[in-house]
């Protein structure tokens, strides 16, 4: 049988012996170009150095009989033979550097220039070691054939030139400039000194400006080539600045003037340019009598003629508005809004006498310039609020504003969204009017929009709920009606999409919500939501993100059932979950929760169910919880959280005995090593630990004033209903029987003794601490240091009456009981409901008689109370 099998698998016929020898013959094909390529001896030896040579040698038998690429790696370790040994390069290599240059070719003349420069940055040598040893060289390359080359030189030229001294600037490159100028030399030469007499400009006073630069601006000015003119023009706003406002406006602006006017486009473009950037070095009179009419022949012509400066006109116009603002008459003001307004539509809509046929004639070429033109306009649009006063945005701006951010193209919108945080800054109060187009930049089809948005949403939207006049806690969302929905849908997008950092981003910046919306709204909307990102997102970044989000919507939550259920999700999902990466980011979870939260409630709620992750059976989950120990046992208090203290120790030891893993051993034992150096703060500040305990306080104060803000709310709603009930009962009794009714309502106020005085007082006390609750809620919580949790003591400042007199027993009274009976109604919750008993109970053992007792006086007072009433009735 075994034969049978073998020659059914393989089939030697003869047509297949064919298609076999093919196959081979292919790849002896492929093989030959990999034999030809490889170095024959004598290659291999000409390519050979010998090891016993030094690196300057090394250097200096490379660049004598070496090939170009060794002599070009020569080159480009030149700054490290200069720091080794200075001395020796400068006598032996750079002579024979410079020799090589001059018929080395392109990439070995570009990796000079470089090393020249690094040289020069790095100071191996003194300034004027350098100009007598490297300047030299770098003259004799500026004229290289290459204009590449040649500009990698002058780059490196004009950064020597910072360095150097004036008289050696004199000497070695003003003096040779005057020839290297003139006509008779090469466009090359021209244009370099072009670039280097701006860069001299800065280098000398203003009388030596004028007598031996001035003479050959003006000459480079009137070159017969537009390059040089256009060269020389850009020059212009360097050489101004040297020789101040008088010279400019007798020698630069008549120049300047006469280019705006030249036939070459790029002459006219390269003034009108220097115009504008040279605005304020130019009077009232200059601006109104020579600038002015010149932009005005600019714009006209741009539309008619010129099309090539509309790209640059549309660019520089919110510089030039606000520039010219001064000297523009109220018809010249409208006149150039209207400009304004006709470029930001360029493109879009069709003028009259056109018709299909013409569009169709519109290039590709002049879309991408109709483009690049709204798009300059976005980017000028807070300048041109500056130039209408934004009081008169909504009837001059907001339909140009509604059409920008509604552009076809992307790179319009995305420069829209760039700019909106400026554009609400500058709106102020009427910030309201721009609520719809946050809206639809928030649901833009593209994400680069959205990005661009995101990255200053936290202060759009507190400019959105605040910035506005009738801005309050109880009409924030009144401002923005499709606030929520717009972030929900930029959230989904965002993660249906490949693009994870904008995701990422996302997640981090909507970690502002808290400040802007209600805590019931990020509950329903957004909290549940981040939970579900940890749970299925694959992106590690992203869950992180969504793990500190959460967090940080779990801190200023209000109401003590949602935190409870919260806590409960993330250590029964995340702490006891099945996959091993859910308890990785449970970890994760954990340490922005000693970030954001108080010492007291991490080990309340997360202590224990953290050390239950020791006895994981995943490697990488004990490995990364040994690292997170050390900042575990940074949360406990002496005396108080002795039991907690044991539980550690207990855990470590475990670890220590049973721990099989060698990578985890090991970390276990540094990790052992840490704790024991470790201090453990005690209760009270200590001098050693008083920033960070006061820290720590802060964060507990205002975890009590959530927990006193939610009783106190209770209470007012118990009151209200309270009230309700007794005049309904009034009301009934009164239609029964008129007489009794009388004479009840006589004895109504008798029927509370004792509590016209105390309990209107008390009454008027819960009224001003729900007040003062109410404003915690939307500024205490507002963020001191570089944390969104750290709020400022003056906004706490106001409570220390309602704190006084609470222990952390009252800080740590998160209902533990309901929380407790709740984790261990459902199944498979025992452990946590036994952790965080133990972590209670470690806490406030101390205070349980007291409030025990407490309650029991309460419970005889209200049956007193009872009583009286019926008795009365």
């Amino acid at each position: 049988m075994h034969p049978i099998i073998f020659f059914s698998k393989m089939d030697f016929s003869q047509s297949n012996l064919f298609g076999y020898i093919e196959d081979l013959q292919e790849l002896t094909i492929i093989e030959r170009p990999v034999r030809r390529s490889l170095k024959t001896p004598e290659e291999i030896e000409r390519l050979t150095v010998d090891e016993e040579l030094n690196d300057i040698e090394r250097a200096v038998y490379l660049l004598s009989s070496g090939q170009d690429i060794q002599g070009t790696s020569v080159v480009a370790n030149l700054p490290v033979l200069m720091r080794q040994n200075p001395a020796e390069t400068l006598r032996r290599v750079l002579p024979k550097i410079r020799e090589v240059l001059h018929v080395a070719g392109v990439e070995m003349q570009l990796t000079a220039a470089v090393s020249f420069l690094t040289i020069l940055q790095e100071e191996s040598v003194s300034i004027h070691t350098y100009s007598h040893s490297f300047l030299h060289i770098i003259l004799q390359n500026l004229e290289h054939r290459d204009a590449g080359v040649s500009n990698a030189w002058l780059e490196t030229l004009l950064a020597v030139l910072e360095a150097l001294p004036k008289e050696t600037i004199r000497h070695e490159i003003l003096n040779p400039l005057v020839s290297k100028a003139q006509l008779s030399q090469t466009l090359q030469s021209r244009l370099v000194s072009c670039k280097i007499m701006g860069k001299l400009a800065n280098k000398f006073e203003a009388h030596i400006i004028k007598r031996e630069i001035l003479p050959l601006v003006k000459s480079l000015c009137q070159d017969v080539e537009y390059e040089v003119r256009t060269c020389m023009c850009r020059q212009l706003e360097h050489i101004a600045q040297g020789i101040g406002a008088e010279l400019t406006k007798t020698v630069v602006l008549p120049e300047l003037v006469e280019l705006a006017r030249d036939e070459g486009s790029s002459v006219r473009l390269a003034a009108f340019e220097t115009l504008v950037n040279l605005l304020e070095m130019f009077d009232a009179d200059d601006r109104s009598q020579t600038v002015l009419p010149l932009v005005k022949s600019f714009c006209e012509k741009s539309f008619k003629a010129d099309e090539s400066i509309l790209v640059s006109l549309s660019f520089h116009l919110g510089k030039l508005c606000n520039g010219l603002y001064g000297i523009f008459t109220p018809e010249q003001h409208l006149r150039f809004l209207e400009f304004y307004k006709k470029l930001c539509t360029l493109g879009l809509q069709q003028e009259n006498g056109h018709n299909d046929n013409q569009l169709q004639l519109q290039t590709l070429e002049q879309e991408k310039k109709y483009i690049s033109v709204r798009k300059n306009c976005a980017y000028n649009f807070p300048a041109m609020i500056v130039f209408v006063d934004p009081k008169n945005f909504h009837l001059e701006l907001y339909s140009t504003f509604f059409c920008l951010c509604h552009d076809p193209e992307v790179p319009v919108r995305y420069t829209m969204a760039m700019g909106f945080c400026e554009v609400a800054k500058l709106l102020n109060s009427g910030v309201y009017t721009i609520h719809k187009e946050l809206v639809t930049l928030l649901q833009d089809e593209s994400l680069e929009v959205l990005d661009a948005l995101v990255g200053h949403l936290p202060e759009i939207l507190e400019l959105m709920t605040n910035g506005g006049e009738n801005s309050g806690s109880e009409s924030k969302l009144l401002s923005i009606p499709d606030l929520i929905p717009a972030l929900t849908t930029a959230e989904q997008r965002a993660a249906t999409s490949l693009k994870w950092r904008t995701h990422e981003k996302l997640l981090q910046k909507y970690a502002c919500l808290p400040h802007i919306i209600s805590s019931d709204q990020i509950y329903y909307r957004f909290l549940h939501r981040m939970l579900t990102i940890i749970l299925t997102n694959n992106v590690l970044p992203v869950q992180k993100a969504a793990a500190r989000t959460l967090c940080v919507y779990l801190r200023y939550n209000r109401k003590q059932e949602q935190r409870h259920e919260v806590i409960q999700k993330l250590i029964e999902q995340l702490g006891q979950g099945k996959s091993y990466w859910n308890r990785l980011r449970f970890l994760d979870t954990c340490e922005f929760i000693m970030e954001l939260f108080s010492k007291s409630f991490f080990c309340k709620y997360f202590f224990l169910p953290v050390l239950e992750l020791t006895h994981d059976p995943v490697a990488n989950v004990r490995m990364k919880l040994c690292y997170l120990l050390p900042k575990v046992k940074s949360t406990l208090k002496i005396p108080t959280d002795k039991l907690l203290l044991q539980q550690l120790e207990l855990c470590i030891r475990k670890l220590l005995c049973q721990e099989k893993d060698k990578d985890v051993l090991t970390i276990v034992k540094r990790t052992v090593l840490e704790l024991d150096r470790m201090e453990i703060s005690v209760d009270g500040f200590q001098k050693r630990f008083y920033e960070n305990d006061l820290l720590d306080q802060e964060k507990e104060r205002q975890e009590l004033l959530l927990l006193e803000m939610e009783q106190l709310e209770k209470e007012k709603q118990q009151n209200e209903g309270r009230s309700t009930n007794i005049s309904d009962k009034m009301f009934e009794k009164k239609r029964r029987d008129s007489k009794t009714s009388s004479a009840l309502a006589k004895n109504v106020p008798l029927s509370f003794p004792g509590s016209s005085s105390s309990t209107s007082t008390g009454k008027e006390g819960k009224k001003s601490k729900l007040v003062r609750s109410q404003s915690f809620s939307t500024q205490a919580l507002h963020p001191k240091y570089s944390n969104i949790d750290k709020c400022p003591k003056s906004a706490t400042t106001g409570y220390t009456s309602a704190v006084s007199g609470m222990g952390k027993s009252s800080v740590l009274s998160f209902s533990d009981d309901s929380f407790r009976t709740r984790s261990t109604g459902n199944n498979g919750n025992t452990a946590f409901a036994s952790s965080s008993s133990l972590a209670t109970s470690s806490r406030n053992s101390a205070n349980s008689a007291d409030q025990k007792n407490n309650g029991n006086k309460d419970s005889q007072s209200r049956k007193m109370s009872i009583k009286n009433r019926k008795s009365n009735s």
